[in-house]
């Protein structure tokens, strides 16, 4: 898996499992990126750095070096949306 599509996945799970902290299922997909970017890509850290009108900004640090990789917004939160659309997944 490329670097730019595990940090993708990565953010998506991130904006659910935030959004959803009783999501047990969310914060082991989001702990199974997490490794992937730690282990597969040697990522030193990586966090949302901002969320505007349009992109969210994901900084990360990768050989000593920081980086910034934008997505569009609207993408990045489209499987919380997804979720939230669907009651299958949101019974008590």
């Amino acid at each position: 898996m490329r670097l730019q599509d595990a940090l993708f996945n990565w953010l998506q799970i991130r904006l659910v499992a935030d959004a959803r902290q009783d999501d047990g299922a969310a914060r082991d997909t989001l702990a199974f990126f997490e490794e992937i970017l730690r282990e597969d890509h040697g990522l030193a850290s990586f966090d949302i750095e901002r969320i505007d009108e349009t992109m969210i900004h994901v900084r990360y640090e990768k050989d000593g070096r920081m980086k910034l990789q934008m997505y569009p917004r609207e993408t990045g939160e489209q499987l919380l949306h997804d979720i939230i659309a669907n009651p299958k997944y949101n019974e008590a």
